[in-house]
């Protein structure tokens, strides 16, 4: 069926709360607003306040609080308004979430999903815009996951309900409108397998979350100029799928890398170097990247459009790894 991307990831979030009770919802406006971006529609009526529970505005405090209900054996998720809101959680994130389960000898697990919206919609300017996902990629412990299409968004939340770590999910805010095929029925995608969105044989592009569409959009403009690009999406970030991309890597020779995020210490960088590390022999060119540019993100829509990597630099990125730019 065709369903949105905030519909997939409503059907998720409803599959797992109603197959295990100790699953429960926190965050501001998540109940009787039904989310910021309507998310959790309809949840507070079919599931109570006790298990949907709008929050003063306080990310530390109530991010603290699902991480005690995880210690106690409760699978919370906790919606970020944004993943700027997220920073001010990062203490409670980074210093328990993440550390408590190594920290207890294994004593103590903590099931929580942490979810909400990131990166760049349109003229949020620089402090509700940043792509913030290399943060939590450093951070032993977590588990991050950035989707891009409603599919996979139902499939790989499912498995971070279920999953036994603290696991970060970022949602693009501009593919809440965007719909793709759902399949019926029962369905998970195991957490650390990237997928082949589209098979090529002359380059390789790794791209995540909404620049995933650019990715593809890329792909086909550049497949009528006869240059077959392969075009991988990680979906998982951490833990990264490097077979995938390194096998993808020995086949075309090259590879591009495209994310929102800024250019230094990306996740692009640790891409690249997996792929350097893995695949050096194999490689006809140096590794490209397409990144954000390294300023924060300007109000002004002209500024913003240039700070966002768009189709144009992805081509040409692919004819600069190609030679014939």
């Amino acid at each position: 069926m065709l369903i949105t991307y905030r519909e997939a990831l409503n059907q998720a979030m409803r599959d797992e709360m109603q197959r295990d009770e100790r699953v429960f919802l926190i965050g501001e406006e998540v109940g009787y607003y039904q989310g910021a971006f309507k998310v959790s529609k309809g949840f507070v009526e079919t599931f109570g306040p006790q298990r949907v529970l709008d929050t003063p505005i306080t990310e530390a405090g109530f991010t603290g609080l699902a991480i005690g209900a995880a210690m106690a054996g409760l699978r919370p998720i906790v919606e970020l308004m944004t993943f700027n809101f997220g920073i001010l959680a990062l203490d409670q994130i980074v210093n328990n979430a993440a550390k408590i389960r190594y920290m207890s000898g294994g004593q103590l697990s903590i099931p929580i999903v942490i979810r909400g919206p990131g990166s760049a919609a349109h003229q949020l300017a620089a402090q509700h815009s940043q792509s913030l996902e290399a943060w939590f990629c450093h951070v032993p412990g977590l588990k991050v996951i950035a989707p891009a299409t409603p599919h996979d968004a139902k499939g790989l939340l499912k498995s971070a309900v279920r999953d036994d770590n603290p696991v970060i999910f970022i949602e693009a805010q501009l593919l809440y409108g965007t719909k793709g095929e759902v399949e019926d029925g029962e369905y998970t995608i195991p957490i650390g397998q990237a997928e082949i969105t589209r098979p090529g044989a002359d380059v390789t592009i790794v791209a995540y979350s909404k620049m995933q569409l650019l990715a593809m959009e890329a792909a086909e403009v550049l497949a009528q100029e006869g240059i077959q690009a392969e075009v991988i999406d990680p979906r998982t970030l951490k833990p990264l799928d490097s077979e995938t991309i390194c096998t993808s890597v020995r086949k075309t020779g090259r590879l591009v890398i495209v994310e929102e995020g800024w250019p230094f210490a990306g996740l692009g960088a640790q891409i690249a170097e997996t792929v350097y590390a893995n695949t050096f022999d194999y490689l006809d060119a140096p590794i490209v990247r397409v990144t954000g540019e390294e300023v924060p993100m300007p109000y002004a829509r002209p500024l913003e459009d240039a700070a966002i990597p768009d189709r144009a630099r992805v081509i040409t990125a692919v004819k600069q790894v190609l030679g014939t730019s």
